[in-house]
């Protein structure tokens, strides 16, 4: 009646879509032995349910190290001790009862390095053609008596353990795979076994198939029985691994460990890369397009060419990472760490950077055309020759970068701080400029046709040579700015501070000077053709004894005109 009891239990915890706790179960010593499986599995009489909370206690390393010495004995002639079905049978019988830890693997490792019966070659050869055959499903499909996992279940329930043979097939594979990768990247550390002992989960691309599928196939065959069985099982062995060219796309990553891996050419496309570890690994040209890698570690990664368009990649970490001529088109890469990335060449056209930090990072020739760069950190960053129109740069830190040549036309700039900066000859046209700070940069030669700088702060900048006709600087200071030899036909400087300003040489005609400030100023050689100085302060103003004032207008309602000046127009 007990028993009855906990099924029925049991039966209302599944109807209601959650999972019991914990079941009693009975006392005998093979009941308390518990293996990886799938949940909400229904007991009855003895029989047990599986867990992957401590699958690791039936795993024992000494016992595998054992085991993997002997599959590499020889025995007569040159055959090994034990035959490939042999070898196959004691591989389900071992590594069908739990689960692989990354503990129990470094003790394994470690138990075998120190051996003299450490035959790395030959056990990575009968591991790989276990294991290749396994991908085919050669043990799972084989006749009732040739079926290896179904002997192993078999065995399970005699000891009144329940388990699928999905369950045990799967969690089979996925321990080889591990001792795979392990051997991969221990062969790695050692000159003489590099070059022998090289592992492809997804099989080795070749000339006629570009890319693999076989272990996106593993990892739907390993999520049938949960979503992100394969992840948690084998996810944090994937460091340093091969998966060049692997097919992967729509594929559930989440959390897994790809660091210093090599992904080359690999496609990711609307993969589940969330919280992945990519730190170093080579990923170039791969297609990771629509991916989610929201929280993603891709800091040094090489993602030269890469495919990035519309993925998520919002706070994640691509500090230092090489993303030259990468494609991040319309990709959210909000609040993600760039600092020091080399994005070069590369095409954010449309994406959101929003409080993005791209502290000392290259965006040379990079197309940020419509991005969103509002509150992002770009100090000292290298924008020269990038194109910047219609984006969004309000808010954002470009304090010493480098914008030479760049084209900022049409660019939203309100309270963006671009002060030490350098835009030697850059495109500022209708750019809104309302409240930035451009204090101490250099202008020369920039275009600012249509722009409004309004209530801008530019004070000891350096325009000279600049194109202002038309804009608009009413209420901006410019205080101690070189303005000489630049063209400000018809621009708006009224209220405007230009104390102790340098506008020498430069074309003034129709520019309005109202109620400005022109105090210390140097008007020397400066064209003043319809020039408007109405109220503006002329005190200690600088200029030469030829210069043309016929056409000026305002000079009787402009204060502290120097009286010398006033003698010169014969003002009184």
């Amino acid at each position: 009646m007990a028993h009855l009891s906990q099924v029925w239990k049991r039966l209302i915890t599944y109807l209601q879509g959650t999972e019991l706790q914990q079941m009693p179960t009975t006392t005998s010593v093979e009941a308390e032995v518990i293996l990886p499986l799938e949940k909400n599995i229904f007991e009855q009489d003895k029989s047990i349910e599986f867990s992957q909370n401590n699958l690791h206690e039936f795993i024992f390393p000494e016992q595998l190290q054992k085991s993997l010495e002997e599959w590499t004995k020889a025995g007569s002639g040159l055959s090994f001790n034990n035959s490939d079905r042999q070898l196959h049978e004691q591989i389900y019988n071992i590594l069908g009862n739990g689960t692989l830890t990354p503990e129990i693997v470094e003790q394994v490792i470690d138990l075998l390095t120190t051996s003299q019966e450490f035959r790395p070659m030959l056990l990575f050869q009968r591991l790989e053609n276990f294991y290749r055959r396994w991908c085919q499903g050669e043990f799972i499909d084989a006749a009732p008596d040739d079926n290896l996992p179904q002997k192993k279940m078999l065995q399970l329930q005699a000891q009144n353990i329940t388990v699928g043979l999905r369950q045990i097939d799967i969690q089979t594979g996925l321990n080889v795979m591990i001792l795979l990768l392990e051997l991969h990247r221990y062969a790695q550390t050692k000159d003489d076994l590099k070059q022998k002992i090289n592992f492809y989960p997804s099989s080795q691309p070749g000339q006629e198939n570009f890319f693999t599928s076989q272990l996106l196939r593993i990892i739907s065959y390993s999520d049938a029985i949960e979503i992100g069985n394969f992840s948690n099982i084998v996810g944090e062995f994937l460091r340093g691994g091969n998966f060049s060219g692997a097919y992967l796309g729509d594929a559930n990553l989440t959390g897994a460990n790809f660091s210093q891996a090599n992904l080359k050419n690999t496609y990711l496309g609307d993969a589940n890369l969330t919280g992945v570890n990519f730190s170093n690994a080579n990923l170039k040209g791969a297609n990771l397009g629509d991916a989610n890698l929201s929280g993603a570690n891709l800091s040094n990664a090489n993602l030269s060419g890469v495919d990035l368009s519309s993925a998520n990649l919002s706070g994640a970490n691509l500090s230092g990472a090489n993303l030259n001529r990468a494609d991040l088109s319309s990709a959210d890469l909000s609040s993600t760490n760039l600092s020091n990335a080399n994005l070069s060449s590369a095409n954010l056209s449309s994406s959101n950077l929003k409080d993005a930090d791209l502290n000392r990072a290259n965006l040379c020739d990079t197309i940020l055309f419509g991005a969103n760069l509002s509150e992002a950190n770009l100090k000292g960053v290298n924008l020269n020759h990038a194109d910047l129109c219609r984006a969004d740069l309000s808010g954002a830190d470009l304090s010493n970068a480098k914008l030479n040549g760049t084209n900022l036309s049409d660019t939203i700039l309100f309270s963006t701080n671009l002060s030490d900066a350098i835009l030697v000859a850059a495109d500022l046209s209708y750019a809104k400029l309302n409240g930035a700070k451009l204090n101490h940069a250099n202008l020369s030669s920039v275009m600012f046709l249509g722009a409004d700088l309004s209530d801008t702060d530019l004070s000891g900048v350096t325009l000279n040579q600049a194109d202002l006709s038309g804009v608009t600087l009413n209420d901006a200071d410019l205080s101690g700015a070189d303005l000489s030899e630049a063209v400000l036909f018809g621009t708006d400087f009224s209220g405007a501070n230009l104390s102790s300003a340098n506008l020498s040489g430069s074309n003034l005609s129709g520019a309005i000077f109202s109620s400005a400030n022109l105090s210390n100023s140097n008007l020397s050689y400066a064209i003043l053709g319809n020039t408007d100085l109405s109220d503006a302060n002329l005190e200690q103003l600088t200029w030469n004894e030829n210069q043309h004032w016929q056409n000026v207008r305002g000079l009787d309602t402009a204060v502290n005109v120097p009286d010398a000046l006033k003698q010169q127009l014969g003002l009184g």
